[in-house]
């Protein structure tokens, strides 16, 4: 299985976030090693619009074997084509048949290999098209409100009846955290989505489920990469 590695070069919620420094070493390196230990990756793949975060990927042992195009860059970059662009790069320029494939976030870096090779077989066990990895969420559904004119809130709507109530009377709901990604190629192609009916999760606990976009989020990560 290849691993993709989506890191452009822009971000406003955290300028430069992909190759800052944390602890010791660009932030986006911690997702390389992973991935690069494992032993169910063939191929880890950055694919990024930035010279420099290539130069950086291809020091710690990545391939980036092309730059993204301007149209795959921007804010409003669908990651569907750039996933869907990349795979389909690998087909013809280097003769790769892929219809499985997984996408690492650079931005989670306290997933780690053991979460790689769990997830992997995991995925391998099930019959599914799928794998998505979540965490459980803090806030139940429930507790979710809009607001409207003069600050009158309004409950969202979901699970209304237990607005008021502990959280522990409330369902578990999980939400992805942006870790890891099994995903088909066909799927994506023909309809646009990472899920369907055979989707399932690869559930991790909160301290593994940063995912940084801002720099409240770096500074957690980097405390908890401290604290270890």
């Amino acid at each position: 299985m290849i691993a993709i590695i989506p890191a452009r070069g822009g971000s406003k919620g955290l300028p430069g976030k992909n190759i800052k420094d944390l602890c010791g070493k660009p932030l986006i390196v911690y997702t390389i090693e992973a991935a690069k230990k494992s032993k169910y990756i063939d191929k880890v793949i950055v694919t990024t619009d930035s010279k420099e975060i290539a130069d950086i990927a291809i020091q710690h042992g990545a391939e980036v074997p092309f730059l993204r195009p301007d149209t795959l860059a921007s804010d409003s970059a669908s990651a569907v084509d750039v996933y869907i662009h990349a795979v389909e790069f690998m087909r013809n320029n280097h003769n790769v048949n892929i219809e499985k494939f997984m996408v690492l976030l650079p931005t989670a870096p306290l997933r780690d290999v053991e979460d790689i090779n769990c997830a992997v077989e995991l995925f391998n066990s099930k019959e599914a098209n799928t794998l998505i990895s979540m965490k459980e969420a803090e806030t139940p559904i429930s507790w979710y409100y809009t607001m409207e004119n003069n600050n009158v809130v309004k409950n969202a709507g979901f699970s209304e009846e237990n607005a008021i109530g502990n959280r522990q009377m409330n369902s578990k709901y999980y939400i992805p955290n942006g870790a890891i990604y099994i995903l088909d190629y066909k799927l994506l192609k023909e309809k646009r989505t990472y899920y369907d009916d055979t989707t399932i999760a690869y559930v991790m606990p909160a301290e593994k489920s940063i995912d940084i976009d801002f720099e409240f989020d770096f500074r957690l990560a980097e405390f908890l990469i401290a604290s270890k």
